[in-house]
C-alpha cells in the first residue's frame, strides 16, 4: 500500500530519509520533511508493508530549469528509497507512480529525476521505471576567497 505521507508521520518518512542521505541526522531530516509534507509544492509517499513503512518518495514541484524538459513547472523525484529486504517487489514503481500522478495534478506534464555518475545502482533503478537518460555533466566548485 502507498499513501501519502503527513506530519504524523514525518518521523517515519524521516527514519528512511537517513538511509538515503546518511550524512544528514535524524533531527535534519525531520526538520526538512515537516516543510516538505506541509508545502502544497511537494508530496512524500510511504509505501507499507504488514503496517510498517518500508519505502518512501519524496518529489517536489521545480520551476527552473531541468535538464531535458520544456515544460515548467516540472514534477521532479528529490528521494527514493526502499529497504533492502523489500527491493524487487514493485515498491518503487509504486511510490513513483504515485509521484508521476501528484505531478500530474499539480498541472506537470513531464517528470524527471537525476543521480549521481558513480551510482550504478540508482542509474539502473531508474531506467527499470521508464527513465531516459537526457544528459550527463560534472559539476565543479571551487572557493573564491
Amino acid at each position: 500500500m502507498i499513501k501519502q505521507a503527513n506530519l504524523g508521520n514525518a518521523g517515519i518518512a524521516s527514519e528512511l530519509a537517513v538511509w538515503l542521505w546518511p550524512d544528514n541526522t535524524i533531527e535534519e531530516c525531520m526538520s526538512e520533511m515537516e516543510k516538505l509534507i506541509a508545502s502544497d509544492r511537494a508530496a512524500v509517499f510511504l509505501a507499507i508493508y504488514e503496517g510498517m513503512a518500508v519505502g518512501f518518495a519524496q518529489c517536489e514541484l521545480r520551476t527552473d530549469y531541468v535538464e531535458g524538459t520544456e515544460s515548467s513547472p516540472v514534477g521532479y523525484l528529490e528521494g527514493l528509497f526502499v529497504k533492502p529486504g523489500h527491493r524487487g517487489m514493485g515498491y518503487a514503481k509504486l511510490l513513483v507512480a504515485h509521484c508521476e500522478q501528484w505531478a500530474k495534478n499539480k498541472g506537470c506534464t513531464e517528470f524527471a529525476s537525476d543521480c549521481e555518475l558513480h551510482n550504478e545502482e540508482s542509474l539502473a533503478v531508474h531506467l527499470k521505471l521508464g527513465f531516459k537518460e537526457v544528459n550527463r555533466i560534472i559539476c565543479f566548485t571551487k572557493k573564491i576567497i
